[in-house]
């Protein structure tokens, strides 16, 4: 927060954010020419990347909903049934060194794997913009993203008199406006001598071949790029009824081509359309909107992001984590949007083949569900719908798998996955495709979506289906009879066999395929979500059958596995692990987050060892940005000092968060690249990093509200609106070592609870002006839909 905001009081509103935000522009000095340097542009379906060149400026076009649709589905008759690779792997010797020294489940890998090794599907980027200048005239000095309304600003001289080229991309259309005026009068002048688009130098070329035209009647110029259903399209093509296509427009006036005389300003309109190829060019050029729409279009854009802003802010007295909160969320706003596809690895920003790395697709263990944690704390609920899109996208293909491949009941959710028509899993490798923990993982959210909402509608019409599917699944998974009986020695269920997330694949005689922590956590929180919501649906008689075998299974569920470190006890992945493996994700923290099993709400001996679990960890980087630092906020022992270092250290040009290694001696080598993550594109995931500052203002996870849990005692801060478990908004202010002033909006009239933050209690007064004096640790309110209580520390 800025220096004279300190001292002054109850400083912000909810009705502030946006002014906030103003206050956390992104600048960069100087030509920007590489994708990474550019300014990033979106309105939660097209992404645009704005780059500057010493002789043009450059538009780089992508959509969440535009792909490469092509899929590539071989083998199905060649996939053995889970039952039949169980049965081999457990044949094969225990001593091997490794499974895959074994030809024929090296083969097998080789055939299984073979689909995903095509390079579709993935995201299709959508072509550029060029916009050249005479060097001899113009210079660009540098741009400015203005995050509190979308815009982008880059300055120039010309003739050496300072202008400015000002772009958005439109909040509600598929639309980019671009003007150029003279800094002083505000005058629009002419820069550009030329305005080209330019289809996508790696379009694949099987593809049929998009020709750049212009429009005789309107001046239009586009191309329209089909994308083929088919995975080898012929020559010629001959166009199929599931063709997707997308088309790349501009209208330009003003273009001076060199002509010293010409006067006129230099004002432009890029417009995309995207769907089925038969529908998009059936578009009409001439519906390019005609020029004298930008006025109305920047203040339609400018409300919109005004309204995003206000839904929630913060001030903090650390200007740093404050850009990262506001800067992150405005990345999130710019490649999320409900309606529109969920975005994969790289969201809506792609060029050749920057974004297409992994198909930059669905990874459904941690990468796809690690931006939505965002969404819930930050109060932009409408952000997760499209994840609930995706899982209803992947529920069929996740249900015939677990009948098909498994011979289970409910659905097991897929390691990957794309936004296209699926009929099979697209990498049904075991070593990766076992990993249990993405089923439970996978639905997660959804029972979040519910209890940060109390919306009874979603969670019966959309998130209730879903939870029972993945429930089923893991019911009947642990019900096996290789999962149970006395070969374990005890009588519990257990997962078996899974996968440790990017660890150990799998392990001769199964030596560490049994029971991973993240399995369990995720299990048992899927398990209570499942009998909380049949209670608040009132469906515990029409489920009783399914619900008697989770009481069952909870009743005899295996502990979770421990070590001995050098820091203490500790959790770790797996029975028998070294407590000093290198991870990849921190697996040894799910517990804690998102298991949210352990916390600050522990018994002493629990939070002890989680909290030597997160001292101890070791994480050779690419998964922990958030994911690591989020649990230790959780835990209140986050060094924020520390945090903002590693953040540093992963910042782009762009003011993005790229993945970056942090040490050798897990799968990297001593002579890796550390930043060899850096080129592949925009990580999506990295923009939830506000959600940890938010669990250090505010935590609801437990039903009981916990003020300033991990923020420094000399620092101010204060938020507004955050949202919390049980529908509730809040804000509060946090000065002197202790909150100042909390209010509270109940928006569906839950009981709320809190820890109270003073010892010598709260006093508590409700919209009817009553007051209540609460003592203890915790205190509790019956609260009516839309109740306001402020609270204060009781005065003596």
């Amino acid at each position: 927060m800025h220096k004279n905001d300190k001292q002054a009081g109850k400083l912000m509103n909810k009705h502030m954010g946006h002014e906030r935000a103003s206050l956390h522009d992104i600048k960069f000095n100087g030509p920007a020419t590489d994708f990474f340097e550019g300014a990033l542009l979106g309105n939660g379906g097209m992404g645009v990347v704005v780059t500057t060149r010493p002789d043009a400026v450059m538009l780089h076009f992508g959509h969440n909903n535009v792909w490469d649709i092509r899929i590539a589905e071989e083998h199905k008759d060649e996939i053995m049934t889970f039952q039949e690779v169980f049965d081999r792997f457990a044949a094969l010797p225990a001593d091997l060194a490794q499974v895959t020294d074994n030809p024929w489940y090296k083969e097998y890998c080789e055939m299984a794997g073979d689909n995903y090794r095509k390079a579709y599907p993935k995201p299709m980027p959508c072509g550029s913009l060029l916009l050249r200048y005479d060097r001899r005239d113009a210079e660009v000095l540098g741009h400015t993203v203005h995050i509190a309304d979308g815009r982008c600003t880059i300055d120039f001289l010309i003739q050496g008199k300072p202008a400015v080229l000002e772009l958005f991309v439109e909040g509600d259309h598929d639309r980019v406006w671009i003007t150029v005026t003279d800094a002083a009068s505000g005058m629009a002048i002419p820069l550009f001598t030329e305005v080209k688009l330019i289809p996508d130098p790696e379009t694949p070329p099987e593809f049929p071949q998009a020709e750049v035209v212009t429009d005789t009647v309107t001046g239009v110029q586009h191309f329209t790029q089909v994308m083929p259903r088919v995975e080898q399209p012929p020559v010629p093509y001959i166009g199929q009824a599931n063709d997707k296509a997308f088309r790349l427009a501009v209208r330009a006036a003003g273009i001076s081509q060199n002509n010293p005389e010409a006067q006129q300003g230099f004002l432009a309109c890029v417009e995309l359309w995207e769907g089925l190829s038969s529908e998009v060019q059936a578009t009409a050029i001439a519906a390019t909107p005609e020029l004298d729409g930008f006025d109305a279009a920047k203040e339609v854009t400018a409300t919109l992001w005004r309204e995003y802003w206000n839904r929630s802010s913060v001030a903090l007295e650390d200007e740093f984590l404050e850009h990262i909160w506001y800067r992150n969320l405005y990345f999130f706003n710019c490649s999320v949007k409900e309606g529109v596809t969920c975005p994969g690895l790289f969201a809506n920003w792609s060029y050749r083949t920057i974004g297409a790395d992994w198909h930059g697709d669905y990874h459904m263990n941690y990468n796809t569900q690690q931006p939505f944690w965002l969404a819930f704390s930050s109060n932009h609920l409408d952000k997760h719908l499209p994840y609930v899109d995706m899982v209803d996208h992947v529920l069929p293909v996740s249900q015939t798998w677990a009948r098909d491949y498994y011979g289970l009941r409910g659905a097991y959710f897929p390691h990957s996955a794309y936004p296209v028509e699926m009929t099979m899993m697209p990498y049904p490798v075991p070593h990766w495709g076992w990993e249990i923990c993405e089923t439970p993982w996978t639905v997660q959210s959804l029972w979040w979506h519910y209890l940060y909402s109390m919306d009874a509608v979603f969670l019966r019409d959309r998130a209730f289906q879903p939870i029972k599917e993945a429930v089923l699944f893991m019911v009947d998974y642990m019900k096996r009879p290789e999962a149970r009986g006395e070969q374990w020695g005890d009588e519990d269920y257990h997962i078996f066999p899974t996968v440790v997330p990017e660890l150990y694949e799998i392990t001769p005689g199964f030596a560490k395929n049994s029971d991973c922590l993240i399995d369990l956590t995720l299990t048992r929180f899927i398990f209570h979500a499942f009998i909380q919501a049949s209670a608040v649906l009132g469906a515990e008689q029409e489920e009783a059958e399914l619900l008697d075998e989770v009481e069952e299974i909870l009743n005899r569920f295996p502990s979770y596995p421990t070590a001995e470190s050098r820091n203490g006890r500790v959790f770790v992945s797996v029975e028998g692990e070294n407590p000093e493996v290198v991870y990849n994700v921190p697996v040894p923290l799910t517990t804690v987050f998102p298991g949210e099993d352990h916390g600050l709400h522990s018994s002493e001996e629990d939070y002890q060892t989680a909290v030597n679990s997160y001292l101890n960890h070791r994480n050779e980087g690419g998964n922990e940005l958030v994911f690591y630092h989020l649990a230790g906020a959780r835990l209140g022992v986050l060094d924020l000092e520390r945090f903002k270092r590693q953040i540093q250290y992963c910042l782009l040009p762009n003011g993005t968060c790229t993945d970056r290694v942090l040490m050798s001696g897990g799968r990297y080598a001593d002579t890796e690249n550390f930043d060899f993550m850096s080129r592949m594109g925009i990580w999506f995931e990295n923009f939830s990093l506000p959600a940890v500052i938010n669990e250090c203002l505010l935590q609801s996870y437990n039903g009981h509200l916990r003020f300033f849990p991990n923020w420094p005692d000399e620092q101010h801060a204060e938020f507004h609106t955050l949202r919390a478990v049980g529908g509730f908004l809040v804000s509060a202010a946090f000065t002197d070592g202790e909150p100042e002033w909390i209010e509270i909006i109940s928006e569906a009239g839950a009981p709320l609870s809190f820890y109270i933050p003073w010892e010598d209690g709260a006093l508590c007064t409700l919209s009817s002006g009553e007051q209540l004096a609460l003592l203890g640790e915790v205190g509790r309110i019956m609260t009516a839909p839309g109740e306001v209580i402020t609270i204060v520390k009781y005065p003596h």
